[in-house]
């Protein structure tokens, strides 16, 4: 086991995957010379050379249709977009080639796209986006969100060997503030398969990525109230673990769900409507869900921090839930 960043921890699973595996290559603006925006590549073009970790232009589009081209000839590309939001440019080659390709031949896309995605860093609106949702509504492709280090390395290892397109959000808050002990030999973690961050009785929370961390903030402060809070880690959103989730609001009978994009039409929203589909006659309150507002990520400092869920919000909510 070695102690790693989240951010060592990507770099670490993507750079397995490059030593065992020959048809996995990079390409992304500045990911080669430069190392990345974020330095997850750095000296990766000097261990793999050129063809293998390659510096493309300002062009989203032509990033993932090359890849879906390349994947469909039998290699497996790791795309890298500088931010999540900018992968909006490449949705036609996304969503109406990848996603179907699949389906409508048979032919395996085994694309990664690494998405860092999130604010909390006053990036402003066009570079603090979680747009997970957007993607899960898509048949055919796969959204993962890591939170923890073991995760994002194990998590991505599965999302090159995958068949099918996968978009590896990574959440930007989280690359050098948190870190944790992780395998050093290669190892996955499977895609749609939850885990139970923190174990608790009377409220479930549901959730994924960098706000696993505000929950978890959140849960201690409600042990003082006597209120035990299990917090649900989805891990992706697409498959997700809805055997988990139901398993846990039959369990406390009281769910919240949280996620930092914003509220209509968020992932939370699917969540909600299976657990009362699902498990309406074990609840003992309404599900109740904590998002952003329908805005685009505001860049002044206080106004981002009025946007993403804080803290004392969740915090609020589950009272809120636990005197219901």
């Amino acid at each position: 086991m070695a102690e790693l960043t989240y951010l060592q921890a990507i770099s670490d699973g993507l750079r397995t995957e490059m030593r065992r595996d020959k048809r996995v290559f990079v390409i992304g603006e500045d990911v080669g010379v430069y190392g990345g925006a974020f330095k997850v590549t750095l000296g990766f073009q000097e261990e793999f050379g050129h063809w293998r970790v390659m510096d493309a232009p300002l062009a989203e589009t032509a990033i993932v249709g090359a890849c879906t081209g390349a994947a469909m000839m039998g290699l497996r590309p790791v795309a890298e977009m500088q931010f999540a939001d900018f992968i909006s440019c490449a949705w036609d080659h996304l969503v109406t080639v990848a996603a179907k390709q699949r389906y409508r031949a048979g032919t395996p896309v085994p694309i990664t796209v690494r998405l860092p995605s999130g604010g909390g860093f006053s990036g402003g609106p066009f570079h603090s986006q979680n747009p997970e949702s957007s993607f899960a509504h898509i048949p055919g492709l796969k959204c993962v969100c890591p939170a923890t280090p073991e995760d994002a390395k194990g998590l991505l290892i599965s999302a090159i060997e995958d068949p099918n397109p996968v978009l590896y959000f990574e959440h930007k808050h989280l690359y050098r503030r948190i870190k944790g002990e992780v395998p050093e030999e290669r190892y996955t973690v499977p895609l749609g398969k939850a885990r139970t961050h923190r174990e608790g009785s009377d409220i479930s929370l549901i959730t994924w990525g960098a706000m696993v961390y505000t929950a978890e903030e959140a849960a201690k402060q409600l042990d003082d109230d006597g209120v035990s809070v299990e917090i649900i880690d989805l891990r992706t959103v697409m498959p997700w673990d809805k055997t988990a989730v139901l398993e846990s609001a039959r369990k406390t009978s009281k769910v919240l769900v949280l996620h930092e994009d914003t509220r209509t039409g968020g992932f939370g929203a699917e969540i909600a409507a299976t657990v009362a589909e699902e498990a309406f006659e074990d609840l003992d309150a309404p599900v109740r869900r904590i998002a952003a507002p329908d805005t685009p990520v505001p860049f002044s400092p206080p106004l981002e921090k009025a946007f993403i869920p804080q803290v004392e919000d969740v915090t609020k909510g589950l009272r809120e839930l636990a005197e219901y």
